[in-house]
């Protein structure tokens, strides 16, 4: 682990000269005062988690690209964050030339794709860190519930997130660095990431989630945002008096509950990526149907019934067709007042 990180750190220092694309009028996105700016003006994520991928096929692929940009400017988003970089310039293009911004996520070890165990997540920095459409870069999503993947000891990802962090820095001085942590990190986890400019939080706690802002704001004095918020669209079992099976009312009724939270805490967060904007049928079974059941880490927060039906988490279903929860939050993002 150690020469791991070592040579994430040389890879840095390596990669300086690096760059391939080029944009005139370089935003710089900073943080400040607990808010997220971009050129000095405070800039508030109204956004969803996307990972368009598509009926019947298992890896993303940006074919419906132009129709989901025409309904996430209708709903107000002003910001998409994927789990994978995006590595078609043309769809970069066309997400800037829709005024909406990307926060880029690395993972660990994913065979070299743009990753932070080669160090080959800088080639991406390098390669679009001067690209309008990019916010700011994330690393990793929910590694805390994985300890495994770090020889049993989760300090080992806090070093390397420190390092990565870094190098990220010395490469790329315009935009911020996060992570997406599961919940809400303690202060030694905070104190081993001290390069790590904002936090983003997968926040999972019934349709309520207003005590983790009065929480972050007790632990640090960092930006933070909700990474991950929302619900499914299937109840396992009848509760709360929503009943058994597909119910939109209840994921409508807990993201307009949910929405309401983030939006009367605006001095202490910076905003929201409600997961998620399609449903995606390559979770929990055959990707040419819509299965139910599936599994996250701490998923019984999800309400109303405490089970993370994978399958069945979009805003919109596979086909794009709007369900009652895209209603509720194109109100939320598109009202000035928010």
């Amino acid at each position: 682990m150690k020469l791991k990180l070592k040579h994430i750190f040389i890879f840095g220092l390596l990669s300086l000269s690096y760059s391939f694309i080029s944009f005139e009028d370089t935003e710089v996105v900073s943080v400040k005062d607990r808010q997220l700016r971009i050129n000095e003006t405070p800039y508030f994520i109204k956004g969803v988690c996307y990972n368009p991928v598509e009926k019947g096929r298992v890896e993303r692929d940006f074919t419906n690209i132009d129709l989901d940009l025409a309904l996430m400017k209708e709903a107000g988003i002003n910001t998409i964050r994927v789990y994978m970089p995006i590595d078609e310039v043309s769809v970069l293009d066309k997400i800037a030339a829709a005024g909406i911004k990307v926060i880029t996520s690395f993972g660990y070890n994913q065979e070299g794709r743009y990753d932070m165990v080669t160090g080959s997540y800088l080639d991406y920095v390098n390669k679009y860190k001067n690209h309008k459409a990019i916010l700011l870069w994330e690393l990793g999503n929910e590694y805390n519930y994985h300890p495994e993947w770090f020889e049993g000891d989760i300090k080992n990802w806090y070093d390397s997130l420190q390092n990565a962090a870094d190098a990220i820095h010395q490469n790329d001085p315009n935009h911020p660095v996060a992570s997406a942590h599961g919940e809400l990190p303690d202060s030694a986890a905070l104190a081993a990431s001290t390069n790590i400019d904002l936090w983003g939080l997968n926040v999972y706690r019934w349709d309520n989630p207003e005590k983790i802002f009065k929480q972050w704001s007790a632990l640090s004095d960092k930006p933070m945002y909700l990474s991950e918020a929302g619900s499914d669209s299937y109840m396992t079992v009848a509760n709360h008096g929503f009943s058994k099976g597909e119910n939109q009312h209840a994921q409508a009724q807990s993201l307009n509950n949910i929405l309401s939270d983030v939006f009367e805490h605006k001095l202490i967060s910076t905003g929201v990526l409600v997961f998620s904007f399609t449903d995606e049928l390559w979770k929990a079974g055959s990707p040419d149907v819509q299965d139910i059941g599936g599994w996250a880490p701490a998923s019984s927060g999800v309400p109303y019934d405490g089970t993370a039906n994978e399958e069945y988490w979009g805003l919109l279903d596979v086909n794009r067709d709007k369900k009652e929860a895209f209603y509720v939050l194109k109100e939320f993002y598109n009202n000035l007042d928010n």
